[in-house]
């Protein structure tokens, strides 16, 4: 049972209590604000720390699905232990057609077979044009951006159409403009071609992959009579979700191993190990504000521990009257406690409007988008809370246990 006296009477000292803080509070309105800024500050880098991992990590994400998320990618390297007169063993057509039988989740994929031919510019500049033969579904595998005019279908690759799909800076270098470069003639090898779309990457890869800024793709099926052989240089897959690109991988290699000589060697790969390293690096630098923050925390908890211990000397008369009209240790240990705790949830909460304030306003100003939790400002606040505690602890103890007689006698 509770006894409900006793519930009450501690109610109301409680009370008492805190509204004795709160007129404490107050009175050193100035003081004790100057002594919660490093809680502030702490506070504030808490939650910018959380932000700044957040659209760290969102961002990579967002390069790695707009190169391809579900994205698997084959090929041959050469041979582990290549002899005089040994031949290579590229891969063919049909090891992409085995892949998607064998291996479930595989929704799509393309061939690339890939040239370089020399191009005269207007300006009589030669530079290198790369052609790459490949599927329809090469778009969506490569998650291309279409700047003009269409990609080629099935029905081009099916009636091998002499159409092209020039790169933007191609068709800049070329044409003046994108939409000029839809309907013009490119010659490829003495064959001309009608140019009927212009794209680009969704993410700059820096020449990192096998598009470069002078690209020219067309159907398989034309790649294919340029090169002369069943031989392609690159199989690309697409996975139907990202959870299922690691063990794809693994089942794709298998596949082309089973398929081809012992000794030729295969890279299976895909960007989920790009996206952990990322990912590593994202929380390596969150460890490393958050450890600033912690110390920022620590020096404001330190300075409130100061100013409470500096507030207890200066307040032992005080403390002697309380304790003479019958106030207990635990009542005075509760008032220094309580009012250590307010200075910091005090800084806490205007650090957490801090905090959230600066990643509004860079939104507003630049547009760019910042990931903010609400939950790092529930956590910065009980950590706030938490400081005011342990450091407020160490001073209240003190007033606890002084004698009252002796702080009566005490003279200021």
């Amino acid at each position: 049972m509770i006894d409900l006296t006793e519930f009450t009477r501690e109610r109301r000292i409680f009370g008492d209590v805190l509204h004795s803080v709160i007129d404490t509070f107050r009175a050193n309105r100035a003081r004790f604000l100057l002594t919660s800024v490093g809680i502030m500050l702490g506070t504030a880098s808490l939650i910018w720390v959380v932000t700044i991992g957040l659209t760290g990590e969102r961002y990579v994400l967002n390069l790695i699905q707009n190169v391809g998320a579900n994205l698997i990618w084959a090929e041959y390297t050469g041979l582990a232990h290549p002899a005089a007169g040994a031949e290579n063993d590229f891969l063919t057509v049909r090891d992409l057609e085995a892949a998607q039988r064998a291996v479930p989740g595989i929704v799509s994929a393309t061939p690339v077979v890939n040239m370089r031919v020399s191009f005269s510019t207007d300006s009589a500049r030669e530079i290198s044009l790369l052609v790459l033969g490949v599927y329809p579904q090469y778009e969506q595998i490569r998650r291309l951006e279409i700047l003009s005019g269409r990609f080629f279908d099935e029905r081009d690759a099916a009636l091998a159409s002499k159409a092209a799909v020039v790169s933007e800076q191609f068709a800049l270098t070329q044409y003046g403009s994108v939409k000029d470069a839809v309907g013009r003639t490119l010659t490829i090898s003495g064959i001309p071609f009608e140019i009927i779309g212009t794209f680009t990457e969704r993410t700059n890869t820096y020449g990192q992959s096998e598009i470069t800024d002078y690209t020219a793709l067309i159907p398989y099926q034309v790649g294919r009579y340029f090169k002369g052989s069943d031989s392609i240089n690159q199989i690309y897959f697409s996975a139907s979700d990202m959870s299922t690109v690691p063990q794809a991988t693994k089942d794709i290699l298998g596949v082309i191993k089973s398929r081809h000589r012992p000794e030729a060697v295969y890279d299976v790969g895909n960007l989920t190990e790009v996206l952990g390293v990322a990912r590593k690096t994202v929380f390596a630098l969150n460890i490393l504000l958050l450890l600033f923050s912690t110390v920022t925390l620590l020096v404001g908890g330190t300075g409130i521990m100061n100013v409470m211990l500096a507030t207890v000397a200066s307040r032992i008369q005080e403390i002697g009257i309380r304790k003479a009209l019958g106030a207990s240790r635990s009542v005075i240990r509760l008032q220094f406690l309580l009012e250590s705790t307010v200075i910091s949830l005090a800084g806490g909460i205007i650090g957490t409007i801090v905090g959230f304030i600066v990643p509004f306003t860079i939104h507003a100003f630049s547009g760019l988008e910042l990931q903010i939790s609400w939950l790092s400002a529930l956590v910065a606040l009980l950590v706030s809370g938490g400081i005011g505690i342990a450091f407020g602890t160490a001073p209240a103890t003190r007033a606890a246990q002084l004698d009252p007689v002796e702080c009566l006698r005490a003279e200021f």
